[in-house]
């Protein structure tokens, strides 16, 4: 008994005898005999890439393999499918046919051993859906500096831009550096100055990191390492200077840290740019000693400009007195002024015969003269 079993175009029939492949029918009518095992199944070209359970053996056939691209990807290898121009896939290691036939097929086969994926159509590549089983996409901006490690050797620098890393189970890793300027806050510690006073500092250092690569080679963590030498250097700084020497000159104070710690900092590839104290914090009891004795700095400072004023005061009493002795002239105004001040507002009228002006108030003040 035979059976007639039509293929269309863009189709193909895969016969069967007992289980094992026996022909590729092409489309057409074809006539298979319903006995002994024969079986036929029809697959589609139009699909584009060719799947079966015994794909490893069929590959094999020269008749169905003319009509197929085939590519075997190791571990190390993917394998990005442009049908028609286009990005239909990106493969991973494995067994993978694709039909030649009716689309334009083209099988770019790429190596993940170098961690970096870099193509002529990077955008398109890291748009796909696939993409993200395969590839790693990190956005550097343009203050950052990414710094790409495998295995945790450093092997690679990158400036600002998207960049893609093979996903390759953890092995490759990247850290961004950020080359801004950054404030990092000593925050406040004990110290004993010279003339041991015990107190606590806030300091402000302000750096940026110069060499990105020395900034994660030399030390584990630069801003950590930044910190402890500034701990270090202002313990030491403060040490050396008494509470007053301090207090009276805090951006010396400053300087002299930055000095210690910018030439170390340099060595791990940072740059010091300012340090500065934030917050002097005293103890309780020294606070209120400090309070007083800066209470009597006042009160001695006030007492000092109230006795120069009176003795300037003195002094210019003195040196009227003496002019006025000197001209009488001078003196009669001054004595008619203050006739004028005492009889401001009064309505009376006076009129002075000869005689001393003096005398002739005293007998008007005590009611002896007349109007």
């Amino acid at each position: 008994m035979l059976r007639k079993i039509r293929i269309q175009k863009f189709e193909f029939g895969l016969w069967f005898r007992h289980g094992d492949f026996h022909r590729l029918l092409g489309p057409g009518s074809h006539w298979v005999p319903t006995f002994g095992g024969n079986r036929v199944t029809t697959v589609s070209s139009l699909k584009t890439k060719f799947e079966h359970a015994m794909l490893a053996v069929l590959v094999r056939e020269p008749a169905l393999r003319d009509h197929l691209q085939v590519v075997d990807l190791s571990d190390a290898e993917r394998a990005l499918v442009w049908v028609d121009n286009r990005l239909h896939a990106i493969l991973g290691a494995g067994l993978h046919a694709y039909w030649q036939r009716p689309h334009d097929v083209d099988i770019e086969v790429v190596t993940t051993r170098k961690p970096r994926f870099t193509h002529a159509k990077f955008d398109a590549v890291i748009a796909h859906p696939d993409a993200s089983r395969h590839l790693d996409a990190v956005d550097v901006d343009r203050h950052e500096r990414l710094l790409v490690f495998d295995a945790g050797d450093l092997i690679e620098s990158c400036g600002a831009g998207r960049h893609a890393f093979w996903n390759r189970d953890g092995r490759t890793t990247w850290k961004a550096i950020d080359l801004r300027e950054q404030v990092a806050d000593v925050a406040g510690q004990e110290i004993m100055t010279a003339d041991k006073v015990t107190l606590r500092l806030n300091l402000i250092v302000t750096f940026k990191v110069q060499d990105a690569v020395q900034a994660v080679s030399i030390v584990s963590d630069f801003k950590q390492a930044l910190y402890r030498e500034a701990q270090l250097a202002l313990r030491g700084t403060v040490g050396g200077r008494t509470l007053e020497s301090l207090l009276a000159d805090k951006e010396a104070v400053g300087a002299e840290v930055r000095s210690v710690i910018e030439r170390r900092a340099a060595e791990f590839g940072v740059s010091v740019e300012s340090v500065g104290i934030r917050d002097v914090i005293l103890p309780g009891e020294m606070k209120t000693i400090l309070n007083q004795v800066i209470e009597a700095q006042k009160q001695a400072e006030a007492n000092l400009i109230r006795r120069r004023e009176e003795t300037a005061a003195a002094r210019s009493q003195a040196n009227t007195a003496k002019l006025l002795a000197d001209n009488p002239a001078l003196a009669r105004m001054k004595e008619l002024e203050a006739v004028q001040e005492i009889l401001r507002g009064s309505k009376a009228s006076f009129v002075f015969g000869s005689g001393e002006l003096r005398e002739q108030i005293r007998s008007l003040v005590s009611g002896e003269g007349g109007e």
